[in-house]
């Protein structure tokens, strides 16, 4: 009886709220209030107060009390306001609970569903925050799975990486070997600052950090974008002789016509992405920039990028930018290489501020404004 009184009260709390004058925040603050009694209750079997509960919720939807009142009263049919929260509010508690309840519903087969939408690389941040047995499982299904992109398995070895479990898990593959070889960098850049000792000191020892001039350790990705640096200065040391880089790649017309053009760069990538395509070039190569080693029946070899291709006749470009043609008849064979033409090592060449100089030049490679 004590706790249908209850209920009768809550109830009639909500009813009178609705019926105020007063303004709607407060209105929904005093019907939320109300509801916070009846945590738990039944609301099949109180036609009222389902119809009061719906009300509420239909007004705070895309708020943090949204989110309580469906795990509080169990709702279903909530999924994709859920999903659609916890992707703007990542950060918040209140996002990873939204995500949490909402893969209970939605079951895996929709969660990998999810992960093969455009919101892909945002679903796995939200699931490394979120946490639990079931999200761990599938992010370190992630980063092995060769058909998933590149970006998708970064990020999972990101969200693995900041867990104990997750960063074990990975320190594991590579001490087996296993950890694929284009998310090693992100892998040392995140475990190289992990809070936990023994983590921190495996990944030392099996994921050490790049060494620019002097075998000076570079800090991990996340703290260089954080870092200023003198784009003029970079510039100087995109065109020396040093480092190279223009004897492979054109800004505004100038340097050799072989990797990608760099003109507008900085609106392609951010600094983290730039700093990783120099560091791990490998890892992130360009549509119709792979390498291929090309032998022909004489025994000679051509290696570098393929530029055009006929029925009769293909066109290797190399490193150098020099241009060779081999008829289809004379070739024995061709491999496409996993490696980039693009060296590694580069930052072996420069300073850590070097470095930073050299990205903050090519972030101010940018799109000019129509």
């Amino acid at each position: 009886m004590r706790k249908w009184l209850i209920v009768l009260s809550a109830v009639a709390a909500v009813v009178v709220a609705l019926a105020q004058p007063a303004k709607v925040d407060d209105q929904t603050a005093v019907q939320i209030e109300a509801l916070n009694r009846l945590k738990g209750v039944d609301l099949e079997s109180n036609a009222a107060l389902k119809a009061a509960v719906l009300r509420v919720l239909e007004k705070t939807r895309g708020t943090p009390a949204f989110v309580e009142i469906v795990r509080d009263f169990k709702l279903e049919g909530q999924a994709q306001s859920l999903l659609e929260y916890a992707l703007k509010h990542p950060d918040e508690s209140s996002g990873t609970e939204a995500f949490r309840i909402a893969v209970l519903e939605l079951g895996r087969s929709a969660l990998d569903k999810l992960l093969e939408s455009t919101n892909s690389v945002a679903i796995i941040q939200v699931m490394g925050k979120a946490g639990g047995k079931q999200l761990q499982g599938v992010l370190q299904e992630l980063v092995t799975n060769s058909t998933k992109s590149l970006a998708v398995r970064k990020e999972a070895t990101r969200a693995l990486a900041r867990t104990e479990d997750g960063a074990k898990f990975l320190l594991d593959l590579a001490k087996e070997d296993n950890l694929p070889s284009d998310v090693k960098l992100t892998a040392s850049s995140e475990l190289n600052l992990a809070p936990w000792p023994e983590v921190k000191k495996s990944a030392l020892e099996l994921l050490p950090l790049p060494q620019t001039r002097n075998a000076e350790p570079l800090p991990p990705v996340s703290e260089l974008v954080k870092r200023m640096g003198d784009p003029s200065r970079g510039r100087e040391i995109f065109e020396n002789q040093t480092a190279a880089c223009s004897a492979c790649h054109q800004v505004n017309g100038k340097g050799t016509d072989v990797g990608p053009q760099l003109t507008e760069i900085g609106t392609k990538l951010g600094k983290d992405a730039l700093y990783e395509s120099i560091l791990d070039p490998s890892s992130g190569i360009s549509f119709g920039f792979e390498a291929w080693s090309i032998e022909l029946q004489n025994g000679d070899e051509l290696f570098g990028l393929i530029t055009s291709e006929t029925a009769d006749e293909v066109t290797v470009k190399s490193q150098t930018g020099v241009i060779a043609k081999a008829k289809k008849s004379e070739i024995a064979g061709r491999q496409k290489l996993a490696t980039s033409l693009m060296p590694t090592g580069l930052q072996l060449t420069m300073s850590t501020q070097e470095l930073v100089d050299l990205v903050e030049y090519l972030s101010t490679l940018k799109k000019a404004a129509p």
